[in-house]
């Protein structure tokens, strides 16, 4: 795949961006990629109005890349304070495994570390993805032995098949030095 020009989400794009973080994640058609929760979760994986008020506020940028054939991938980076945060991270089901996923994610790194000054950045997975968590550290982030409760009861964020699930904060540090 040739490198992806990034841009920045619009409010007209919240249904294709509900519909593209939807099928890298849930459902049968999240079984092409292999970023699935279909075994863990169930329902929606984002709320439209999160995503509207994600795109509304000061640094935070929903970036997106175009493909043939609609929205390729997506993610989210925001200030966080003293961090970049990274999230609704999505890459169409059948591009998964091509290179374009590293790609959006060192682009919003970049984001956090250049345009924002920000010294890291930081995510959370839910800490039972062991393959996912095995790409973050391949890319620098760590374990940072940090969790955070799942939000059970609340169906904005999906419907829980497991009683188990929580989320693992990861982090990486930037190399104040030299861009990374």
């Amino acid at each position: 795949m040739s490198e992806p020009s990034f841009r920045i989400a619009t409010e007209s794009d919240i249904p294709a961006l509900v519909a593209l973080v939807t099928s890298a994640y849930r459902g049968e058609a999240s079984r092409g990629g292999w970023t699935t929760e279909a075994d863990l979760l169930d329902g929606a994986r984002i709320d439209p109005e999160v995503l509207r008020a994600d795109l509304a506020r000061p640094r935070s940028r929903v970036l997106v890349a175009d493909g043939s054939d609609g929205l390729a991938a997506c993610a989210h980076v925001a200030d966080d304070g003293d961090a970049g945060y990274f999230g609704m991270f999505a890459v169409q089901p059948g591009l998964q495994g091509g290179g374009l996923g590293a790609r959006v994610l060192a682009e919003c790194e970049r984001v956090a570390r250049e345009e924002w000054s920000l010294p890291a950045m930081r995510m959370t997975v839910i800490d039972l993805r062991e393959t996912l968590i095995a790409w973050y550290l391949r890319r620098g982030y760590r374990r940072t032995g940090i969790f955070k409760p799942f939000p059970y009861g609340d169906e904005r964020f999906g419907i829980p098949l497991r009683d188990d699930l929580r989320f693992e904060l990861l982090e990486k540090r930037f190399d104040t030095g030299a861009a990374a």
